[in-house]
């Protein structure tokens, strides 16, 4: 019922919704042989991994999950990673991961920054900030 009274107030929110759901620039990592393969990928370059630790419960996880497709799709040049904890606990472990969600930006695999909770005006200029 919400979506439909965005769509009235925002006719473009319903194209821009459907586009959503049918393609995202954000990873979904499931297993943690695919969590190592992205790692090794990325860990000794200077491209910026944004890495989204979240739960499918976890109601602040999904109300900044749009923010963090549009900042995935907005900054094509960096890798956005979403890792459930409850489905990969051994690398949020090894993240020190204790709340969500949790954001981990990540430079020649060096932590650059961190973000703990869905603070989406922070997200935003941590983004920005490290992907020059």
């Amino acid at each position: 019922m919400g979506h439909y009274f965005s769509t009235l107030l925002n006719p473009g929110a319903h194209a821009a919704a459907a586009a959503e759901g049918e393609a995202s620039a954000v990873v979904a990592v499931h297993s943690k042989e695919s969590w190592n393969e992205h790692w090794t990928a990325h860990k000794n370059t200077n491209k910026l991994l944004v890495i989204d630790f979240s739960a499918t419960w976890c109601g602040p996880c999904r109300l900044i999950e749009p923010t963090f497709k549009a900042l995935a799709a907005k900054f094509t040049e960096a890798l956005f990673v979403k890792i459930d904890v409850d489905e990969l606990s051994e690398v949020s472990q090894q993240w020190g991961v204790q709340a969500m969600p949790t954001f981990v930006l990540v430079k020649g695999g060096k932590e650059v920054a961190r973000i703990v909770g869905a603070k989406e005006e922070e997200l935003k200029g941590k983004v920005a900030q490290f992907i020059a």
